[in-house]
């Protein structure tokens, strides 16, 4: 049996007690990184034998895991932040698992996609999450029909494209559109700068250095209105 377990972006409070339990019970923890997940582990006391699992060694690692699961084993899929297989390995595995028919149990839990849309203002009721956009190759493509679309947007960016991007769409989009740019989401330092894309990226343009990595979200097209 696979479990996938979602686990906080940032605040380590923010999992639930089924998670938990999942976590000290399962045979097997596959983590992104297990250096990353021993804090949240270590945290909660969880003593449970864990294996790297990401997306340099998915393909060669994947067959042990089913194996393993086929005679038995119960493992519990997590990623460094957040709910594994959006924008975070998770897919190949659950793919083969389905394969094999090995039973896949989901939890519910943390993301950043729907704390930054709730939060920005902008209407959720239909949303397009775009994961991150491509650096190079297919990227201008990705922004034209970003720009071209009817519904809100929500996307990731990292701190050292943020400005570039919201340049971007503002040429694209053109200055009015309503956005808002989200970044350490449940941390210390969480912030949500709302407004048009030309208010908002002045405003990131003041500042020194971005730091964190930063959610997005656009309103459709046709929607001019700042939130």
């Amino acid at each position: 049996m696979l479990y996938i377990v979602p686990t906080p972006i940032g605040n380590l409070q923010d999992i639930t007690l089924r998670a938990l339990d999942v976590l000290k019970q399962v045979d097997l923890i596959a983590c992104e990184d297990t250096r990353t997940s021993s804090k949240l582990l270590s945290h909660y006391g969880i003593t449970t034998r864990r294996i790297s699992y990401h997306d340099h060694n998915e393909r060669t690692r994947t067959p042990h895991l089913i194996a393993r699961m086929k005679a038995g084993a119960s493992i519990a899929l997590i990623s460094d932040a957040g709910t594994p297989g959006i924008s975070d390995p998770g897919f190949y595995l659950v793919r083969e698992c389905h394969r094999h028919d090995i039973v896949v149990v989901p939890l519910p839990g943390p993301s950043a996609v729907l704390p930054a849309l709730v939060a920005s203002g902008i209407p959720g009721e239909r949303f397009v999450f775009e994961g991150f956009l491509p650096p190079k190759k297919g990227r201008k493509t990705r922004l034209q029909e970003i720009a071209a679309e009817t519904r809100t947007v929500v996307f990731y960016e990292s701190p050292h494209r943020i400005l570039k991007t919201l340049a971007e769409l503002e040429e694209l989009c053109g200055p009015e559109r309503p956005i808002a740019v989200a970044r350490e989401l449940t941390k210390k330092f969480e912030e949500v700068e709302r407004g048009s894309i030309g208010a908002v990226r002045q405003t990131l343009m003041t500042r020194t250095k971005q730091k964190g990595e930063f959610v997005v979200v656009i309103g459709g097209a046709g929607k001019v209105e700042s939130p």
